[in-house]
């Protein structure tokens, strides 16, 4: 089980470290999107900030997954970042299914493999630290 985690942690880390670079240096050509994939990114890239915020989030996290340091972290920031990136070719674009169904199957494996890691962020009623 420990090799299936490890080649599902790399092969994660690897597509947003890839992907997130992408974001920056377009070396990795995607056809024409949708009409309304195509004004929700021109809203996105309007904004100046958010791509950018976007995938040097994606490049850092990516990177904390393939050197197996702060995966529990790294997981819960990737989550939203999979979930919308699976919402978007759903509703958006259909084009790119398989790789965003790939992220979070991969997302929701790894963030089961870790859950010993979560326990303390899922109590329900968490006392503070004196």
């Amino acid at each position: 089980m420990r090799k299936i985690v490890l080649a599902a942690r790399i092969l994660l880390g690897l597509i947003f470290v890839v992907f997130g670079f992408n974001g920056f240096f377009n070396f990795i050509p995607s056809p024409p999107p949708a009409p309304e994939a195509g004004a929700f990114f021109g809203a996105l890239f309007a904004t100046k900030y958010l791509i950018p915020v976007l995938k040097t989030t994606e490049i850092v996290c990516g990177i904390l997954l393939l050197s197996n340091y702060f995966v529990p972290l790294a997981l819960t920031i990737l989550a939203p970042i999979a979930i919308n990136i699976f919402l978007f070719h759903v509703f958006l674009n259909n084009a790119g299914m398989p790789v965003a169904i790939a992220v979070v199957a991969l997302e929701i494996f790894l963030a089961y493999s870790y859950r010993k890691n979560y326990s303390g962020v899922l109590t329900a009623k968490a006392e503070p630290t004196e």
